[in-house]
């Protein structure tokens, strides 16, 4: 954003800041959904190049609207289930590690 649109929104009461600002999340809060948006990113590319939810779904024994939730990022979705559904693409321990260690 612009110096002139951010004082011209402060000037008018709007308060200008991050979501994590917003939400008053801690440092590792952010980290952690950070994390969680690697992965559901993550599991989304590895999947489209393999099956489709609902196949995806049967293999971890979930169902479709939850793939959907984990691939887009919705707050419900544990990283349990993220890890799960990724080594049911075939990502290894070390693929995992390696979206994690991309946050930050």
């Amino acid at each position: 954003m612009d110096q002139a649109k951010r004082e011209s929104l402060e000037s008018k009461g709007w308060k200008i800041g991050t979501v994590s600002d917003f939400l008053e999340l801690t440092a590792e809060e952010n980290i952690l959904v950070e994390i969680k948006l690697a992965l559901s990113q993550n599991l989304k590319e590895r999947r489209q190049k393999l099956m489709t939810q609902s196949e995806l779904a049967a293999k971890i024994s979930s169902s479709q609207p939850r793939i959907a939730k984990a691939e887009n990022g919705d707050a419900s979705v544990s990283i349990e289930l993220l890890i799960r559904a990724m080594l049911a693409t075939g990502a290894t321990p070390q693929d995992i590690g390696q979206v994690i260690a991309g946050v930050g």
